[in-house]
């Protein structure tokens, strides 16, 4: 059933969306992989992958508005652990490997070994990683180059930074970019489906750990986004 927000306005659990898509795509993976015979026509092949391509898209925007509703209305918690950066920087880095091998872009990690642990929820730090990778895989051109470094400040932060050599965005757009469903307009990104969620919540789940998101960009050359967490979140070796 449907709860009623504070202005009297009805919103739906988080099951009540999930639920029936996850049951789509479902059905949609039974028939791809044909699980009880032949489908038949190709073509039925390549709508039923079509089907769950377009499930797998909108469940993960969907995803995104429930979990910036959770922060919003102050009901996100953090699930802390002490986390091995370069750990998950990889498994972040499989999500857009298919995706980024296709467009021949270059995929590196830039992270000495024996760097410090970052004490952090994993679930959020994949998703801030996986969606600033998205978005770097999405707006490099192809041949272009995309790196994860991390960095520990002089007064002992922590930055993890995604750098592309992608298509950037002007100085005066950096604002709109960190603004739920904004697209930016431009004769470039026209072409580039998203719904303006990734970024602003890259922000908000970054300042649940008391750090800070920053961009530094410019058109044609590319973006470097840069999480920055403070130093009682950096876990040293003794």
């Amino acid at each position: 059933m449907a709860h009623r927000d504070a202005g009297g306005g009805s919103r739906p659990q988080h099951h009540e969306l999930r639920t029936p898509l996850n049951a789509i795509m479902g059905f949609a993976q039974m028939m791809k992989q044909q699980t009880f015979g032949p489908v038949g026509d190709l073509r039925y092949e390549e709508y039923t992958a079509g089907i769950f391509e377009s499930g797998e898209h909108l469940l993960s925007i969907i995803s995104d508005i429930l979990d910036l509703s959770r922060i919003e209305a102050g009901r996100a918690e953090i699930d802390e652990q002490s986390l091995n950066v370069i750990d998950e920087v990889e498994a972040c880095m499989r999500f857009v490997r298919v995706r980024s091998d296709e467009a021949n872009l270059d995929l590196k990690i830039e992270i000495p070994e024996g760097f410090p642990q970052l004490r952090a929820d994993q679930r959020m730090i994949r998703q801030m990683l996986t969606n600033l990778l998205s978005n770097a895989v999405k707006f490099t051109p192809a041949g272009g180059r995309i790196a994860v470094r991390a960095i520990a400040t002089n007064d002992e932060r922590m930055n993890l930074i995604v750098a592309d050599t992608g298509i950037g965005i002007a100085q005066e757009d950096i604002s709109k970019a960190l603004s739920s469903f904004v697209q930016i307009e431009s004769t470039m990104n026209r072409r580039y489906e998203g719904t303006g969620l990734g970024l602003p919540l890259v922000k908000s789940l970054v300042e649940l750990h008391d750090g800070e998101l920053e961009i530094e960009s410019e058109v044609g050359v590319g973006t470097s986004v840069s999480l920055s967490f403070p130093n009682e979140r950096v876990v040293r070796s003794r």
